[in-house]
């Protein structure tokens, strides 16, 4: 039986003998690739579930809206996922109790725009034979590599560990760390300062504020954000000058430092590709330099270290040469 048909029985199964009210996962679209989050309550809705390696997107953030309903809720996640499911606990969106968590195995989403990318087009269905992808088109077969068509955090996924379930399934807990996720942000630290707002510079200019970052990230979910104020003077809108296409991205990078769980959503939702990632992991680097390393999600309860004070902790107006003891 395959990993998806799997899932869904047992999924039907906690439907029908009412352990669970309703489950969220995945319902395939028009094309192959085209898969979106859904919330199923019975058999007939499951007929559209689906859990393949288009599945990239992170089911967390649907729960704050789903915990406001009567009953209890079922969420099937990938490994990354649930990190950010721990931090939802953590922050009082998710109620533990009213939860059942089935980790699922994953070999690492793939993205339709980096197969696009790829030179691929007019895509009608794909193969999968270890780290080949044979994808069939209108114009042909094409090959491409599976690591070229890796969705960016999967890229420099943290390992195969579930940090919160009730039952897995398929799910490979040995799997380890494929590479180093900070070396991009070495990278831009390696730049000038010239440099480095040069890139940001042009990266940012291109947002459009849909705000399609900020309504998929598990760690933006206050009832209203301040860019939905009309007296902050920042209601969304397009930017009307440069500093405004910044101000967003920095004040919600800063809003969710120390609670982003590095998932990745902001970059993958972006219609723009632009890797707002980097803004979230330069500052995961910093205070793991600063302060020790820390991983929100990786323990519900746990307190973040920019949320917290020690004697022993970095003093704000000493200059710190990185790396560097004081």
């Amino acid at each position: 039986m395959q990993r998806s048909e799997m899932i869904k029985k047992r999924i039907l199964e906690l439907l029908e003998n009412k352990t669970v009210d309703r489950a969220l996962g995945w319902r395939r679209g028009e094309f192959f690739y085209d898969v979106s989050p859904a919330v199923f309550s019975d058999a007939d809705e499951l007929k559209d579930f689906v859990y393949d390696s288009f599945c990239g997107p992170n089911l967390s953030k649907l729960l704050v809206s789903e915990m406001k309903k009567e009953g209890r809720i079922l969420i099937v996640a990938k490994p990354c996922d649930t990190y950010s499911i721990n931090q939802l606990i953590t922050e009082h969106r998710v109620d533990r109790d009213r939860l059942y968590v089935i980790g699922v195995g994953c070999d690492g989403m793939l993205s339709e725009e980096k197969l696009r990318a790829a030179g691929v087009k007019g895509m009608t269905g794909i193969s999968e034979d270890g780290d080949k992808l044979t994808v069939d088109t209108l114009y042909g077969k094409k090959t491409v590599d599976r690591n070229d068509a890796l969705i960016n955090r999967c890229r420099v996924c943290r390992g195969g560990k579930h940090v919160i379930f009730d039952e897995l399934i398929e799910a490979d807990e040995e799997k380890g760390p494929s590479a180093d996720r900070f070396e991009e942000v070495a990278r831009l630290e390696a730049m000038t300062p010239e440099e480095r707002f040069s890139f940001w510079q042009n990266e940012l200019s291109k947002c459009i504020r849909c705000n399609a970052c900020r309504n998929a990230c598990p760690a933006c979910t206050c009832e209203k954000c301040v860019f939905d104020n009309d007296a902050s003077g920042m209601a969304s809108r397009a930017n009307s000058d440069s500093f405004e296409e910044k101000l967003f991205h920095i004040i919600r990078a800063f809003h969710v430092c120390g609670r982003c769980t590095d998932c990745g959503e902001c970059s993958r939702v972006c219609p723009q590709g632009i890797p707002l990632h980097l803004l979230n992991r330069k500052f995961i680097k910093d205070y793991n330099t600063l302060y020790g390393e820390y991983q929100a999600g990786a323990v519900a309860g746990s307190i973040s270290p920019v949320t917290d004070f020690e004697k022993t902790d970095a003093e704000p107006s000493v200059v710190r040469e990185r790396g560097g003891d004081n």
